[in-house]
């Protein structure tokens, strides 16, 4: 391919634009790339590490913002958690139950999984005061989806707007076992529930409409705790007052960050990319089902198991995509790359339907809204539904002034957008791709050879 450097800035800090000129690629993407640990696998790692009792060891943590958030949060409490790196962070446990009272408000950033997860860990330590509270996107997000359980389990959580919104402040209590029945499928919820049910006298359960992604019973188990799966029920139970043990985690690649080269080798022609040391957790790869019903080469390749997680190298190579229904039990296992996945129907024959997918509207930003908005700039053809969208593909993209809204999948999938957009595309916010990429550009510049 040509050696044009379609990229104007080297690296996202604050406040800056990203700036693309896609009609200036001389050829297909290519070459092997690593991409950052996993966020799920990160988050859940400080977390456990901090409550369990001895040293954990952490290979391959995502450098992000938002687990930053979460191991200041932890060190406020008394963990000790040395500098991040990808090599090794070392995290000396407190103890399950014996969390500090913080001097002072915990700060989640943009981490709706700091928070959330963190609200069961909090409610469940008796006698203790806790405040907690996260930026201005943050502060808009549902919590009550988890406020509401742990407060029938007998939490005790104030918050604004009728205990809905952070700013949030806790008192920790002694709290009841419950079975909770969830009315969606949410990992995030389902792991606040578990994670207080681990201070309680007898089994906690949850039962979800659709099993969600299954890494906090995953690592739960690892650390020593009792963790039961009925996958016909679709229920998962944890036995309280385990003892929990430092373990060595190592953290394999994040298979929602490996969706935007997947797409991107996927819709560019004459590209072949390997995208290295993924996980391929089953309740992650729905992804990979999407893509293949679109008709995506993607083959899976060294498949091998890592700490207990599925890993393999994904190859993508360039080819025509038709449009297909993402809908139904799919979604909980896709739900943070449909903004990617969109912006593959914008290049795949015929209308691909998303629907199922409200879950959307409440994340880092309306995705649905959002997305529609910044492709329907570029000459797609997206239209809004309730819970999803339509996306007739192939219209040709050309290059505009479109705008992240401070989302970290939003300011990728535009990225990946104008990879194969005429002209000049700029991408106003870029810089909320660190939350969960801070080396995004530095791999876009490698698949494209500048």
């Amino acid at each position: 391919m040509g050696k044009n450097t379609v990229i104007t800035v080297k690296s996202l800090s604050q406040h800056q634009d990203l700036i693309l000129d896609g009609s200036m690629l001389g050829g297909g993407l290519s070459g092997n790339i690593r991409i950052p640990g996993d966020k799920s696998i990160s988050h859940r790692s400080l977390m456990l590490g901090a409550l369990a009792q001895g040293e954990t060891i952490v290979h391959g943590l995502l450098l992000g913002e938002d687990p930053r958030s979460t191991a200041a949060c932890f060190r406020a409490m008394g963990a000790e958690i040395t500098e991040l790196n990808t090599e090794e962070v070392r995290i000396q446990g407190i103890g399950l139950g014996n969390l500090r009272e913080p001097a002072d408000i915990l700060d989640a950033g943009n981490s709706g999984t700091t928070m959330r997860l963190m609200l069961g860990i909090l409610a469940s330590h008796p006698d203790r005061f806790f405040s907690v509270t996260g930026d201005s996107s943050l502060r808009t997000r549902p919590m009550s989806r988890v406020i509401q359980p742990l407060t029938k389990m007998g939490a005790t959580i104030w918050g604004r707007e009728s205990n809905k919104l952070a700013p949030l402040a806790i008192r920790g209590q002694h709290l009841k076992p419950m079975h909770y029945h969830s009315p969606i499928a949410s990992a995030q919820v389902k792991s606040c529930i578990l994670l207080a049910g681990l201070m309680t006298e007898g089994q906690t359960t949850v039962t979800e409409p659709a099993l969600s992604r299954d890494h906090s019973e995953r690592m739960l188990r690892a650390f020593g705790a009792q963790v039961d799966v009925d996958p016909e029920t679709k229920s998962v139970t944890v036995t309280g007052h385990p003892t929990l043990t430092g373990q060595t985690v190592v953290v394999p690649g994040d298979i929602s960050s490996a969706a935007f080269w997947l797409v991107a080798g996927a819709i560019v022609p004459g590209s072949d990319l390997t995208v290295e040391n993924v996980g391929v957790n089953p309740t992650r790869t729905g992804v990979l089902e999407a893509l293949a019903m679109m008709g995506a080469d993607i083959t899976l390749e060294n498949q091998r198991e890592v700490a207990g997680e599925p890993v393999a190298d994904l190859r993508v190579r360039h080819g025509k995509l038709k449009a297909c229904k993402i809908a139904g039990d799919i979604i909980p296992r896709l739900i943070d790359e449909i903004p990617v996945l969109a912006v593959a129907a914008a290049f795949a024959e015929g209308t691909t339907v998303i629907k199922d997918a409200e879950e959307l509207r409440v994340k880092e930003s309306d995705r649905i809204t959002v997305m529609a908005k910044q492709l329907n700039a570029m000459g797609a053809s997206v239209s809004e539904l309730p819970n999803g969208m339509e996306v007739t593909g192939g219209r040709p993209l050309h290059g505009a002034e479109v705008d992240s809204f401070t989302d970290h999948r939003i300011a990728m999938s535009l990225a990946i957008a104008a990879l194969m957009a005429k002209g000049t595309t700029t991408i106003h916010r870029a810089e909320a791709a660190s939350i969960s990429y801070p080396t995004f550009v530095e791999t876009l510049e490698q698949v494209i050879g500048s």
